[in-house]
């Protein structure tokens, strides 16, 4: 990041700052095409999408160095299964049932790779039908299990990647997924296959559920037509398509309801992200997470020893986080870009996927956003009545850290 696309970035925040997060913007009439590399730099990836939060499709150019596209492709575009076999083959993935639904989402088994691809051949042998139904492997953490082979390169457009960095450095999880799958299966660079998708801008969600409150399992469903379940639904705007060919990019942005339908078999890499520009976005995500909780168990506030507590154990089961885990994920991020500041060096220097080479401007952007989130997480009354005797250091002394850092950089 340079010093001007700071300034643009600040210039962004300040024109928001009243407006709720996660509120619904200004939607594009299409997803633009991104064709060159050589043309498209992080700056206007960071000022045209990632920042007004649209999605926007990078073309296969900016992919074709992968060693995945290489070699689990053969010339005629399809999967490689003799090749996938012999690296993967003993690899234990998790597999989706798609033609079954259990609490609006597939029902989940593992198994070995070398079993789900001969499900997969035999599935297109028979001409896409099979007594087991339509099979889809997805979230397969193969980054974090393997060191095989290299498989793809981070863009530069994405490497703000908060999420990951904080997982690396904990050398615990990771959110860079493997997704396989025949025609037919639901749910971006492809590595082969096409896709379709749909998008939704926020808000416009709201739209589309039912009167009890859920969103639909398929968007495309004729029981939406059903006014009296989807008694909204005639007030929702025409969803944004595109089709995803093999080797380009989607970006999805924050908080777009999205549906996506395998065209072909197809093998995609999924890499979910959180940095400054949607940072906002997850904290007003993990609030409207902990209200439902709240509501859910309402009747035994106070009865329940301990019941704010219990909310936050039941928010971190159902969502993967809680307040607790929230704060220590923006120190962790904190404190390596204060690290970076105080080095004044490049943060190519940095371990892991902070390692971007986008300098302290990124660093300098970074701090004001956690500074603003984390003052409203330490004003939360909520997370007032989290046990954080035990954090090092305490959160009202990292914010006063991070507000003087915040002040003293404003001249970068």
């Amino acid at each position: 990041m340079d010093r001007e696309t700071l300034a643009f970035a600040e210039s962004h925040f300040r024109r928001l700052r009243g407006q709720p997060a996660g509120g619904a913007g200004a939607s594009p009439g299409r997803v633009d095409f991104i064709a060159s590399p050589a043309s498209f730099s992080y700056a206007d990836f960071f000022k045209r999408y990632l920042l007004p939060n649209v999605p926007c499709v990078f073309s296969c150019a900016f992919t074709e160095g992968w060693g995945c596209r290489r070699r689990w492709v053969t010339p005629g575009g399809r999967p490689d299964f003799q090749h996938l076999l012999r690296t993967y083959g003993d690899a234990v993935v998790p597999v989706a049932d798609c033609g079954r639904q259990e609490y609006n989402a597939h029902p989940k088994e593992h198994m070995l790779l070398r079993d789900y691809l001969r499900y997969w051949t035999e599935h297109i042998e028979s001409g896409y039908s099979s007594p087991r139904g339509c099979l889809y492997l997805k979230d397969w953490h193969l980054c974090r299990d393997s060191s095989v082979e290299d498989v793809f390169t981070l863009p530069v457009y994405f490497s703000s990647d908060w999420l990951n960095e904080y997982w690396d450095a904990l050398d615990v999880d990771d959110y860079r997924f493997v997704y396989m799958g025949p025609a037919g299966s639901c749910w971006s660079a492809n590595i082969c296959g096409r896709k379709k998708w749909l998008f939704f801008p926020p808000g416009q969600e709201e739209a589309l559920r039912d009167r009890h409150g859920g969103l639909p399992y398929d968007v495309t469903s004729p029981a939406l037509l059903d006014s009296h379940l989807y008694p909204r639904h005639g007030h929702c705007s025409p969803a944004l398509e595109l089709t995803q060919e093999a080797g380009e990019m989607v970006f999805v942005p924050s908080g777009w309801h999205h549906q996506v339908h395998n065209l072909e078999d197809t093998i995609s890499i999924n890499h979910n992200w959180v940095n400054g520009c949607n940072l906002a976005n997850m904290w007003h995500f993990l609030q409207q997470e902990l209200r439902a909780v709240q509501q859910e168990v309402s009747q035994w506030k106070e009865t329940m020893p301990d019941w704010h507590h219990h909310c936050q154990v039941i928010m971190r089961s159902c969502t993967g986080i809680n307040f607790e885990e929230f704060y220590h994920f923006l120190k962790v991020i904190a404190e390596r870009r204060l690290l970076l500041l105080a080095e004044g060096t490049d943060s190519g220097a940095m371990e892991g996927s902070a390692g971007s080479g986008l300098g302290p401007h990124q660093a300098a952007f970074d701090v004001s956003r956690i500074t603003e989130v984390l003052a409203s997480v330490v004003a939360h009354p909520d997370f007032q009545k989290v046990d954080t005797g035990m954090f090092s250091p305490r959160p009202e002394e990292l914010l006063q850290q991070l507000e003087e850092v915040v002040a003293s950089t404003e001249s970068i």
